[in-house]
């Protein structure tokens, strides 16, 4: 029989989806290796652009640039990655889980070994974006063998723990990055990442994916739709990363990037709403629940802004660096690991709402402890609160996704819209979180060094006395009295801005304590809601006239 006839396949091992492998009755030790592979390939996925956002400022001694220059390198990979999914999904359909997960895993090892050559910013920014692409590829690739791990009856724990697992990634990042820059400086980055896929792709060659079904997916369309859709995202992913980097209304170019990229997105929506066989589903992405748990998602990703832009900036402000921040994430790492396990272990298709609410409460207590930080807070006092975040998050994510899980199961057509939405929801959700957050960070320091500087007179006998202990230092090098006061204004003025600043995070703080709190009471709500009222069941659409028959599938 030809490896393209159509197969029959038993109940138990029918893939779920078109581009997903069957699910055949492993033995207990392949399992085990299955779920190996699967969190290997997960963190490879993560771990590379997670290296390089840790260590900005290492970067830009090295590559010559400057500090708002450097943001360049992880927004490369954000605006390549969030829409690499349109193509992906039916590239995986079309030629066959096989051939997607050994060539995407060669030339991510071959993109990943191309950083050892870069030498300056513009290099390091292709390769980036490159890598993006590639990522994208890598990710649902420790899903699919992360579930292999697990019987039927228990494959939303696979997903739970998948999802989970990619939330390694950062913590990872900040407890032996250090470490590798001392072996080879930043070439010792690039180097950990090339044998962790270089590994990756020696286990996926080894332990290969059972079969699955092939269809044929794309259509002359699909390549309209990407080519307004994917450029759109990016301006948009370009002005969301430095609106609060050069300052939002100080640069006419942010400007044109975002009216260029709503014309974009906009004419990619008019293309895909009049097609009879839409690449994204646009009436399914507009239904109340699903735009329901898209604003949940990216809700959470604002929220969780408080510890990729709040915990670490407010650290950094009061003199702390990766090498201090080691044990945090430590403490950190641990309590994500507790969290994918208390996810993984509680995950019930049944009770979703339960612990959505209980992880949103767990990081609105966490940015709530975070609000009371003073000049004297060090990352000892912040392993607590940042321990309750990491446990929510990881919490929050499987019983969150898995709630559109179903959705696409009964319809699959909408797979590539799932898979477009998760991404949008990680990636855009994670750039909206550092642009509010940063943004009001920088408007309530601007309000504090306001206040604080009108209270400070010189003849307030606190403040002179002061100014003459900043003089009293500078004393030892400057013999110009003039100067010397100058010196102690300078360290009173710095004084004033390290505060100013520690109030204005301390407002971040309080507010995502807040915004997470309102989430929890929103979904709680919604659900009582449904549970008195329930929603009638839909009745099942016709199709559009002209809509093409669903493919025959064949076996990959």
């Amino acid at each position: 029989m030809s490896k393209y006839a159509p197969r029959q396949w038993a109940p138990d091992e029918k893939p779920m989806l078109p581009g997903s492998p069957s699910t055949p009755a492993h033995p207990t030790p392949l399992r085990f290796a299955y779920l190996f592979v699967g969190i290997l390939v997960t963190i490879t996925g993560g771990l590379g652009n997670a290296l390089v956002v840790v260590n900005l400022v290492n970067l830009q001694g090295v590559l010559g640039a400057y500090s708002t220059e450097t943001n360049w390198l992880p927004v490369a990979y954000v605006m390549t990655n969030a829409s690499m999914n349109l193509l992906l999904v039916k590239f995986r359909q079309q030629f066959g889980l096989r051939l997607f997960t050994e060539f995407f895993l060669v030339l991510y090892a071959l993109v990943t070994f191309a950083h050892l050559f870069v030498n300056d910013l513009n290099s390091a920014i292709a390769v980036r974006a490159a890598h993006g692409m590639l990522g994208a590829a890598v990710t649902p690739l420790g899903l699919y063998y992360t579930l292999q791990a697990f019987k039927k009856e228990w494959r939303l724990k696979g997903v739970a723990l998948s999802l989970g697992a990619a939330q390694l990634a950062l913590p990872l990042a900040y407890i032996f990055s250090n470490d590798l820059l001392q072996i080879a400086e930043w070439r010792g980055l690039y180097l950990f990442e090339l044998g962790l896929a270089v590994v990756s792709l020696a286990a996926v060659l080894l332990l290969k994916l059972p079969p699955g079904d092939r269809i044929k997916a794309f259509r002359p369309m699909d390549f309209v739709t990407f080519a307004l859709f994917a450029p759109g995202v990016a301006l948009l992913c370009v002005v969301l990363t430095f609106g609060r980097v050069l300052w939002w209304f100080e640069q006419p170019w942010l400007g044109v990037a975002l009216a260029v990229s709503l014309v974009l997105l906009a004419a990619a929506v008019c293309v895909e709403h009049n097609r009879a066989n839409p690449l994204l589903n646009i009436r399914w992405l507009t239904n109340a629940n699903i735009a329901r748990l898209l604003l949940s998602l990216v809700l959470v990703r604002i929220v969780l802004s408080e510890q990729s832009v709040g915990a670490v900036g407010f650290l950094r402000s009061v003199g702390m660096d990766n090498d201090q921040l080691q044990t945090l994430y430590a403490i950190v790492l641990g309590a994500t690991v507790a969290g994918i396990a208390v996810s993984a272990l509680t995950v019930n298709v049944k009770h979703l709402m339960a612990p959505q609410v209980i992880s949103l409460l767990f990081m609105a207590a966490g940015a709530w402890l975070d609000a009371h930080a003073t000049s004297q807070t060090r990352p000892e006092q912040m392993y607590l609160s940042q321990s309750l975040l990491a446990f929510g998050s990881t919490l929050f994510i499987g019983p969150s996704v898995i709630s559109l899980i179903g959705t696409v199961i009964g319809n699959p057509a909408n797979l590539i819209s799932f898979s477009v939405l998760f991404g949008l929801t990680q990636n855009l959700g994670g750039l909206l979180g550092s642009a509010i957050v940063g943004t009001f960070q920088v408007v309530r320091e601007k309000f504090h060094s306001s206040v604080i500087v009108e209270q400070l007179s010189s003849l307030d006998p606190m403040v002179a006395a002061r100014i003459q202990q900043g003089a009293a230092v500078a004393a030892r090098s400057i013999a110009d009295p003039q100067a010397r006061t100058r010196q102690g204004l300078a360290a009173l003025s710095g004084s004033a801005t390290r505060e100013a600043n520690i109030l204005a995070y301390n407002d971040v703080f309080l507010v995502l304590a807040i915004l997470a709190t309102v989430s929890a009471a929103w979904i709680f709500l919604h659900a009582l809601w449904l549970h008195y009222y329930p929603a009638p069941t839909p009745v099942p659409a016709a199709p559009p006239p002209g809509a093409a028959p669903p493919p025959e599938p064949v076996t990959d």
